[in-house]
């Protein structure tokens, strides 16, 4: 009879307790422990500012399977409050201390997983242990923030970055009737997400829900007496007393470092396809590894819940016997802010810039459903190509209506290397509940296919605006109905109305000598009448690609989103 496999996972979040369950249907007769420093085991972390809203009632509502449940169905035992201290790999011991107790014991393995997950970044900055500053990672943070929140006196919050997790809080704590300021060093939110444009739209609706942003500000120190007050920049002062740090986070791989392993760039856990470390009994997986980016080939640390719970799978499969890999991902990414759906899949325009691709993108603002149907709203999508293969590199798109669904489907496409041209003709689903007869993905698939084929000229709301800035001698050309231009309106001594309606009639008046750039409420229009103007022999004609629902600078009047 065949000795019993002793497999020894260190990690309780995501892909730790993936790894075990599965482990166990793979080999019934193998001794499975997971060791997790916390009290809870196998909760969904990514709940936690919905737990602090309310929307989620109790931390147990986030458990998965708590250690009982574990013994009870998968047969694994899971010591809590448990500390992994060391890893002998000569005599495949893992070293352990019993936090209630102080007990240390050792445990013995056959394979090891590290799924040691991630810490946040907190800088040594002057204040930063005054009460009220903290970050989110485990049930108990959300706890104690949810206790600095009844404790405060000026319900004033300050979020020190404006990634994933800081604008999930933003959300969280204006819920809760909270003032908020968000604080971050780069020019821009979710910076690390999604490209200018979709930044931009998403800032200004955020501004729009009492939110104040503090961009291009570095916090340098916290005042106050005992408890936090004051949040300094290189600016100017905060006034808050609840402080939440959200600037990022990196692998812990400590134990790794410690025991030998070779640890990479992003101080990631090095592992190869199976997800091996540098030692073959040893395995990891989660947010203390990176991973390899399908579309470049290069490392990136893209930690998210997603991404660790198949590497648990994966390494389940591997341990026990199998010879699965791990290709890698795209980084695809959602969140949820406020009425706002941001999602982000590929590369961006820099990123792929910077990776060497001849870039051609298109941004295009439409509704998720018929506008005849109930129920429809807006959607922004911007697509990312290679103009000398057409191979779709990236997406992303933001706003009140289906964004999501429409990442997945560009999540799809890059991964299976698809182009533009077949993006075009996708056999996507259609019916009024669900969608228009073409997708707005139909429609930038095309349009830039004609970007590339040289028949339209495309140019960014952001540039318009910085020509308007400049005094450039241009014509902006708006082909809405005058009530549309009464209603909200670009005010500029370029602008012109001109309706579309009215377009052929009175094409004559336009000088021909100038530069024009069209625009209309979304872009659709403006296209339109771009072709039309080129089709009359104007040369230097150009669309506003997203035209005013992508504008995110002053107008007159309602802003269209």
């Amino acid at each position: 009879m065949d000795k019993k496999k002793n497999f020894v996972i260190i990690g309780g979040g995501a892909c730790g307790p993936k790894a075990a369950a599965r482990a166990r249907r793979l080999d019934a007769n193998a001794n499975i422990t997971m060791v997790q420093d916390e009290i809870y085991t196998s909760y969904a972390a990514c709940g936690l500012p919905y737990f602090i809203s309310g929307l989620v009632k109790s931390g147990n509502e986030l458990m998965v399977r708590n250690a009982e449940a574990f013994k009870k169905i998968s047969n694994v035992d899971v010591l809590i409050h448990t500390r992994a201290d060391s890893i002998d790999r000569s005599a495949h011991k893992v070293h352990i201390t019993n936090l209630t107790d102080g007990q240390t014991s050792t445990l013995d393995y056959d394979k090891l997983v590290l799924a040691t997950g991630a810490d946040p970044i907190v800088p040594p900055i002057k204040g930063i242990n005054l009460q009220g500053i903290h970050v989110l990672k485990k049930i108990p943070d959300a706890e104690e923030i949810m206790a600095l929140m009844t404790a405060s006196r000026t319900h004033r919050a300050v979020i020190v970055g404006a990634g994933l997790i800081g604008m999930e809080m933003a959300e969280s704590l204006v819920t809760k009737g909270f003032e908020v300021t968000v604080v971050e060093a780069l020019d821009r939110l979710l910076a690390a997400v999604v490209d200018e444009e979709i930044s931009d739209l998403v800032a200004r609706h955020v501004k729009s829900k009492g939110v104040t942003l503090k961009l291009g500000q570095k916090i340098v120190a916290f005042e106050g007496e005992g408890r936090v007050q004051r949040s300094i920049t290189d600016k100017e002062s905060i006034d808050a007393d609840v402080v939440i740090f959200a600037i990022g986070i990196r692998p812990n791989s400590r134990l790794a470092r410690e025991a030998g392993l070779e640890v990479g760039a992003f101080g990631d856990i090095v592992v190869d396809q199976h997800l091996r470390t540098s030692d073959p009994d040893i395995y990891a997986g989660g947010d203390c590894v990176a991973n390899i980016n399908l579309i470049t080939g290069q490392k990136v640390f893209v930690p998210l819940g997603s991404t660790a719970n198949k590497h648990g799978h994966v390494i389940a499969a591997n341990m026990t016997g199998g010879d699965q890999i791990w290709p890698g991902i795209v980084s695809t990414a959602c969140v949820k802010v406020f009425d706002f759906n941001i999602g982000r899949t590929g590369l961006g325009e820099k990123e792929a810039v910077t990776a060497g691709y001849n870039v051609v993108t298109g941004l295009i603002p439409g509704l998720d459903l018929p506008e005849y149907y109930p129920g429809s709203k807006e959607v922004i999508i911007k697509l990312v190509v290679d103009a000398a293969t057409h191979r779709i590199l990236g997406g992303q798109g933001t706003g009140p209506g289906e964004v999501i669904k429409r990442t997945d489907v560009l999540a799809t496409a890059i991964t299976m290397g698809m182009t533009v041209d077949t993006l075009a003709n996708l056999d996507l689903a259609y019916a009024p509940p669900y969608n228009s007869s073409l997708d707005i993905l139909h429609h930038l698939a095309n349009l830039v296919l004609n970007k590339i084929a040289g028949r339209i000229q495309g140019i960014k709301p952001k540039k318009v605006k910085e020509k308007i800035d400049k005094k450039e001698d241009f014509t902006l050309l708006d082909v809405r109905s005058r009530g549309e231009f009464q209603t909200a309106r670009i005010e500029s001594p370029q602008t012109c109305l001109l309706p579309q309606s009215r377009l052929r009639q009175e094409i004559q008046t336009l000088p021909k000598d100038k530069e024009i750039v069209v625009m209309c409420h979304r872009g659709s229009r403006a296209y339109q009448a771009a072709c039309t103007l080129k089709g009359a022999g104007m040369k230097d004609v150009k669309f506003m690609e997203g035209s005013l629902t992508c504008w995110c600078d002053d107008v007159v009047g309602k802003p269209p989103l």
